[in-house]
């Protein structure tokens, strides 16, 4: 559902620019009426049934008896700032898309939250390994481009403690702490967080790190449960990187994937530790059906002694980005 937002400004080349990247690039959740005259503000809110109010700071005196759910201020430091001190400002001269962000963050905040379902087209796929260094996270993104290089809408979510998210996307816009703290309290509009703060990279939709190691801890099966629905939402397919230990979050998104990538090598360690997991761990037998392992590094089938296992090449380049940029190019949206 659009949420419905007033520009109020006299800015005539602002707010055509304004709209114009709206309709661009976050028409799928705001529909934004444009105020250029303050004698016009509180028929026009009345009238659009808004429900975010960006008001440009001459508007400011005129908008005082009128209410909104979320007044906000668009400021600037070339103009004077009369606005009651209590209301949240929006830098006026950034990015548009910035812009968005912030006003998506501030609004999920106020907004009831609601249950989403995960629509039909949806495709959950999660990635897990049960011994580090095997390039998990490589594949997982891998499979998030070749994906995306299909025409999907992929959105990568990494749920690991320690991330090396760094080593292959930029440092994006507000840490995934955020949600994590939303959901914890279970207040506010979780999948609008997410859309205001989720950076788009390549084809590929991401959250930032989170602000610490530690922050996942806060969340329960639930969280974790609408985490993955709401993210789910807003793509077709979802990419859900694991975090190594084999945990009742890890457990949850295992059973609301529709296919599991088990990533392992031809080493001695990670052959151990997968042999353990298949034999000694119910978690596996609960999920065969949906699992498809995924030999990395060169691995090979004959190597690993297991059935069904999709070989990956060992890729070298200068760094982690491109190594999983190539490796899309072995990797089949269908696999």
């Amino acid at each position: 559902m659009k949420v419905k937002m007033l520009l109020a400004s006299d800015d005539a080349r602002y707010t055509m620019k304004f709209s114009e990247q709206i309709s661009k690039n976050h028409s799928d959740m705001l529909e934004v009426t444009i105020c250029s005259n303050p004698d016009m503000l509180e028929k026009t809110i009345s009238r659009s049934k808004v429900e975010i109010a960006l008001i440009d700071q001459p508007f400011v005196n005129y908008f005082e008896e009128i209410e909104v759910k979320l007044p906000l201020i668009l400021h600037s430091d070339a103009q004077t700032d009369d606005a009651p001190q209590e209301l949240a400002r929006i830098g006026k001269y950034r990015r548009i898309s910035t812009i968005v962000a912030d006003i998506l963050a501030i609004y999920s905040k106020v907004s009831k939250s609601l249950v989403v379902g995960v629509g039909k087209k949806t495709s959950i796929t999660a990635v897990w390994a049960p011994a580090g260094g095997v390039g998990k996270t490589t594949v997982a993104l891998a499979t998030a481009t070749a994906l995306a290089k299909s025409g999907k809408s992929v959105f990568y979510l990494n749920l690991e403690s320690f991330t090396s998210l760094p080593l292959y996307f930029g440092e994006g816009r507000k840490s995934i702490s955020a949600v994590f703290e939303m959901l914890e309290s279970n207040e506010g509009d979780v999948k609008m967080l997410i859309s205001g703060i989720s950076t788009e990279e390549n084809g590929i939709t991401y959250l930032s790190r989170p602000n610490n190691y530690d922050d996942i801890n806060i969340l329960s099966e639930e969280n974790i449960e609408e985490l993955v629905h709401c993210c789910a939402a807003l793509a077709d397919e979802l990419i859900v990187d694991i975090s190594l230990p084999c945990d009742f979050r890890t457990k949850k998104v295992f059973e609301m994937a529709k296919k599991v990538l088990l990533v392992t090598d031809k080493s001695e360690t990670a052959k151990t530790k997968l042999s353990q997991f298949i034999n000694q761990n119910n978690v596996f037998e609960n999920m065969r059906e949906k699992v498809n392992l995924i030999a990395n590094k060169g691995a090979a089938a004959d190597e690993l002694q297991i059935d069904s296992v999709n070989s990956l090449p060992q890729i070298f380049a200068i760094s982690e980005a491109q190594i999983y940029k190539e490796l899309a190019n072995h990797i089949k949206p269908a696999d």
